[in-house]
């Protein structure tokens, strides 16, 4: 109980002590050499004056005091840090780092410090970051001081509120006041004030806090507050957990639709099922390596705008490959699926062996630009960027690409032989090379994701070969041919997933999800949204 009492007694003379006008710097040496004297109280009264100047340069003597780094010279009574040399010790100025000479183990005494010093400095410590003009520093220090809970800083943090402008910052420092004082030998009224502010602020991390206050009290009116607060936190994060899942489920049922959007065009349009739609991917992914490495070591300052160089690069790689499979495989092997599921699956060998061979097999790193880097939260939701942006990237493609379809003569004459290819070409239609283009659209789109993709899996040969299964599931439980299915159908397998994974795991939710699909098509043979026409309905 003493010892409370005077490091009580320390933190309210730091309190009193910081409202006088900071020293200067040069009058540092003399309050530092004040940390040499004898008696650990006399130690923390020093402690006390050093943060009473709000001198920035205070911080590293007291993190050196408190680590044990701090010799005071017997001869004068100066106070040094001191680290081992040859024959002795080097001598350095704590405030400034500047070389102080040396000296021998007989010319200086370690200056030992106590708990009381130590949480002496901790306070002083706050005291300097908490008053800082400098907002990330007392942003920071609150946080901390929430972590910590320490009751000694009560009345730095009662100050500290006072004075803060930032709202932000002085919500942290009020819930770093209610861990402090739920720590604290307070009245029980003074603790269940604390725990409301708590609950107010809810979170994972206000969870540990109650748990140990609900464990560590006596049957009482504390002990049933933190208990009725957990309730109600827990229950909260249920909900925002439920939010969390739908948002990975959209994030990953983005990443479907890019992939399997240009699968849903070239398999509606000719029925071909193409087994090399996932090396398309690939070869995006790639051309983005190459463009950011040529641009990493010509023009660096382009780097964030990578990603807008990448694009029509990849869109034109992978659709040129494509138009050339089309032409000079599969347009042999039309009527024959079979068939055509053998050669495509041989193409993507080849294909997925001159990357390996050109490449090498290992990963290859590709970067985030600076506007997809890092993440921001909204309530409980942790959101980052690069998914946010891919969620909106893949709904602009398929925007665009409804568009392409619907408002353009290309489009029209696709939809045409969609529908009745017969007839299509019966009315001047060039049908093999609406099949050539729209095979090369599809696969520029695919390679399109390729550059999405790059930004969230590692960049391998073997990157396609994830998602062209996931993408034929997307287009036969969408509705074959039909962009409206493929994204109703991408966004709903998607939250499905991440709502089976916390309970079934990856792998067993997946084979939950294949089963429903399966179940499905038995009612459903054509899908969500089938197609229409005179051909289809024959």
């Amino acid at each position: 109980m003493i010892s409370r009492f005077k490091t009580l007694l320390a933190t309210l003379a730091l309190v009193v002590l910081a409202a006088i006008p900071g020293a200067h710097a040069d009058d540092l040496k003399p309050l530092v050499d004040g940390l040499g004297k004898s008696g650990y109280a006399a130690i923390r009264e020093a402690v006390g004056a050093l943060a009473a100047t709000g001198d920035p340069a205070v911080a590293p003597v007291l993190q050196s005091l408190s680590a044990g780094d701090l010799y005071v010279r017997k001869s004068d009574r100066a106070v040094f840090a001191a680290t081992k040399a040859e024959g002795g010790f080097k001598l350095t100025d704590p405030a400034t780092g500047a070389d102080a000479g040396t000296a021998t183990s007989g010319e200086i005494d370690k200056i030992k410090v106590n708990n009381a010093v130590r949480e002496t400095v901790t306070t002083a410590l706050g005291s300097l970051t908490l008053m800082s003009p400098d907002i990330a520093k007392r942003r920071s220090a609150a946080a901390d001081m929430f972590r910590n809970g320490d009751p000694a800083q009560i009345p730095l943090l009662d100050q500290a509120i006072t004075k803060e402008t930032d709202p932000g910052i002085a919500a942290t420092l009020q819930l770093a006041r209610a861990a402090a004082v739920l720590k604290s030998d307070q009245p029980d009224a003074d603790k269940i004030a604390a725990i409301t502010v708590l609950q107010t602020k809810g979170g994972r991390d206000v969870l540990g806090q109650l748990t140990a206050i609900e464990a560590s009290s006596a049957d009482g009116a504390v002990k049933t507050a933190a208990a009725n607060a957990l309730s109600s936190i827990r229950g909260t994060l249920k909900l925002w957990d439920g939010a969390q899942n739908i948002l990975y489920g959209v994030s990953l049922g983005s990443v479907l639709l890019l992939a399997a959007i240009g699968l849903a065009i070239t398999f509606g349009v000719m029925g071909v099922i193409n087994m090399a739609h996932g090396e398309m991917v690939m070869l995006g992914a790639y051309t983005t390596f190459v463009v950011q490495e040529l641009i990493r070591n010509n023009v660096p300052w382009l780097f964030d705008w990578s990603l807008a160089i990448a694009l029509p690069l990849a869109f034109l790689v992978a659709g040129l490959v494509g138009v050339l499979i089309e032409r000079m495989v599969i347009r042999y092997l039309y009527g024959r699926p079979l068939e055509t599921l053998l050669a495509t699956w041989g193409v993507s060998l080849i294909l997925q062996q001159a990357v390996r061979t050109w490449f090498g097999p290992n990963n290859r790193e590709v970067g985030n630009p600076s506007w997809m880097s890092g993440a921001f939260e909204l309530g409980n939701l942790t959101i980052t960027y690069n998914r946010m942006w891919i969620v909106v990237f893949s709904l602009v493609v398929f925007a665009a690409l409804m568009l392409v379809l619907k408002r353009t003569a290309f489009g029209l004459q696709t939809r045409a032989v969609t529908q009745n290819r017969p007839m299509a070409s019966s009315m001047g239609i060039r049908t093999p090379w609406v099949d050539a283009l729209t095979f090369g659209l599809g696969s520029g789109i695919a390679g399109i994701a390729g550059v999405a993709l790059s930004q969230i899996d590692n960049v391998s040969p073997n990157l396609g070969q994830g998602y062209i299964i996931d993408s034929f599931m997307v287009v036969v439980f969408g509705g074959v041919g039909n962009l409206w299915g493929t994204l109703v159908g991408a966004f709903t397998l998607g939250i499905a997933n991440k709502f089976l994974e916390p309970y079934a795991g990856a792998v067993l939710g997946k084979i939950l999800v294949l089963v429903f699909i399966i179940l499905f098509i038995q009612k459903r043979p054509r899908g969500l949204f089938a197609l229409k026409g005179r051909a289809v309905e024959a």
